[in-house]
């Protein structure tokens, strides 16, 4: 699991690649929580180049979720493949954490 941050239009984009799973996922919230904790703008993790995801790292991106939505920070996820977007459908996920299919759509969509 690799994860790199930027900004772009006022929104933080964190870039997940790899696997997201037991063995990681607390390293993976870690660094996000640590890229977010001064971020007023919105927040969104770009999942293109994700190949797996586990129930520990849904929980990891639902810990970060309720971590912005304590301060009213905007969130999304974007550019999830469709074994990944599978996992959020079944899940239920994508009911509560927004989703779009494009880093542009999510910027659209939070604002950025």
């Amino acid at each position: 699991m690799e994860i790199s941050t930027e900004n772009r239009d006022g929104a933080l984009i964190a870039r997940a690649a790899g696997r997201i799973d037991g063995a990681n996922a607390r390293d993976f919230e870690a660094a996000v929580q640590t890229a977010i904790r001064d971020c007023e703008g919105p927040v969104i993790i770009d999942c293109e180049d994700l190949s797996y995801i586990s129930s520990a790292g849904l929980r990891a991106i639902l810990l970060i979720a309720k971590t912005l939505g304590k301060r009213n920070v905007k969130f999304a996820l974007c550019s999830l493949s469709e074994p990944i977007a599978e996992i959020f459908q079944i899940s239920g996920f994508d009911q509560i954490i927004s989703t779009h299919s494009s880093q542009a759509d999510a910027l659209a969509a939070v604002g950025g």
